[in-house]
């Protein structure tokens, strides 16, 4: 079946919900947070979602993130911006599994969406609901992967982009930002004070900011990993998922997903531990985590090879530790020494490049395996965030003579 994401589908968004006081508010209308400077989040009427669709539904519609229309917000869908967004792939990690002495381990691969992250599914959305608001400029901070994908996805439906990103964002990054349309600046600071730039500016240059949950409708994207992890398993969840944390949207908008489809009774068994992933140069959450408070100190020179999880201090962070503790999940960090270390083995058991965010999952599922955190008997996915195709790659490529190959130096390799 072929993408279709301009087929006809009804709504069902009631209202939007501050995430810390309950508040709500009514839908079809520009917010950036709630007035108590929270999150704001889209709430459904599951009742007529269960009265109109079924998990069989899904099966026949086309393979893409728009299958759950009645679960996202788009209420026109002219509005609709896409680039033909794909069901990535639950990769079996058989030789990774059999070197743990693991029953299983799987990697969902996120790299396989346009703009090789899962920044399209929270752009896709966020930029869709911007032409439906009747938005024209948008601009927000970015480590790279998002800024590119908002690039793409505002020149795909023909609005303004602006990105700041930290000056030592990978040149990689940089330059598909430019290509994909957006202008592009780099800032000497970290992400956090690159969104700084994005809020002064916004009365000045009249963008409307889509920095990590300052918008309502990231979420809802990134919330399709949760709805197609189901789908993909049957509705039946696994045991454990780890997840590479920095703003959390994903893990945010996945916790939503997995407890509306409670709520629908489309999912059976209790809902999946969730695992935060940071590094050990920047890790707000695993220390919040760790000393038991709902609100995350900002973690001083923020450093790591990992940079889509370099976020010094993240909105979401009581919504991140809401989630790990409703979910009995836990928070772990991993030295960059450790993220090197597993994607090499990724990338030559496996065959799969990832990104280091990526990498950074399977490092932490050794540790907590290690610490006695998780058994080896759960089902435990792991998820990879980029295409490690846009990340540097180690050297390579011995030299021999064309005419007297050394059969030596090759047998040895």
């Amino acid at each position: 079946m072929r993408s279709d994401p301009t087929a006809d589908r009804p709504t069902f968004v009631t209202h939007l919900e501050c995430s810390a006081t309950g508040t709500r508010y009514p839908p079809d209308r520009v917010y950036g947070l709630s007035e108590s400077g929270a999150p704001l989040l889209v709430r459904y009427d599951l009742d007529a979602v269960a009265q109109t669709v079924s998990p069989e539904t899904f099966d026949t519609r086309p393979p893409d993130l728009w299958r759950y229309r009645e679960l996202l917000p788009v209420r026109r869908t002219e509005h609709i911006t896409s680039l033909g967004e794909t069901v990535t792939p639950l990769v079996e990690l058989g030789g990774i599994a059999r070197r743990l002495g693991v029953a299983t381990v799987t990697m969902k691969d996120e790299g396989r969406l346009p703009t090789g992250s899962f920044k399209a599914r929270g752009m896709a959305l966020a930029v869709s609901m911007a032409r439906e608001l009747g938005l024209r400029r948008l601009a927000m901070p970015s480590n790279g992967n998002a800024g590119a994908a908002l690039a793409a996805y505002a020149t795909r439906a023909g609005l303004e982009s602006y990105v700041f990103v930290p000056e030592d964002t990978p040149e990689v990054n940089v330059r598909e930002i430019a290509y994909a349309g957006a202008k592009v600046f780099r800032v000497d600071g970290l992400i956090d004070e690159c969104g700084r730039i994005v809020a002064e500016g916004t009365e000045r240059m009249g963008w409307f900011d889509v920095s990590t949950l300052r918008e309502p409708y990231r979420i809802e994207g990134k919330k399709t990993m949760g709805l197609e992890l189901a789908h993909q398993l049957g509705w039946d969840l696994p045991d454990v998922i780890f997840y590479p944390t920095g703003g959390g949207t994903g893990l945010i908008g996945m916790w939503k997903a997995f407890t509306e489809l409670e709520t629908l009774g489309w999912t059976t068994g209790r809902k999946p531990r969730m695992v935060a992933v940071q590094a050990a140069g920047c890790a707000p959450i695993v220390r919040a985590w760790e000393t038991g408070v709902e609100h995350a100190e900002r973690w001083e020179d923020a450093h790591t090879v990992a940079a889509g999880i370099r976020v010094p201090a993240a909105i979401g962070d009581f919504l991140i530790l809401g989630a790990l503790r409703a979910s009995g999940g836990f928070a772990v960090a991993v030295t960059d020494e450790e993220i090197l270390e597993a994607g090499r083995e990724l990338a030559t058991t496996e065959g799969l490049p990832t990104s280091p965010e990526g990498a950074a999952t399977y490092a932490g599922y050794r540790r907590a395996l290690a610490e006695g955190l998780v058994s080896s008997d759960e089902r435990v996915v792991l998820f990879n965030c980029g295409n490690g195709l846009k990340y540097p790659l180690p050297p390579a490529g011995r030299r021999i003579d064309r005419d007297r190959p050394d059969w030596d130096l090759i047998d040895g390799t």
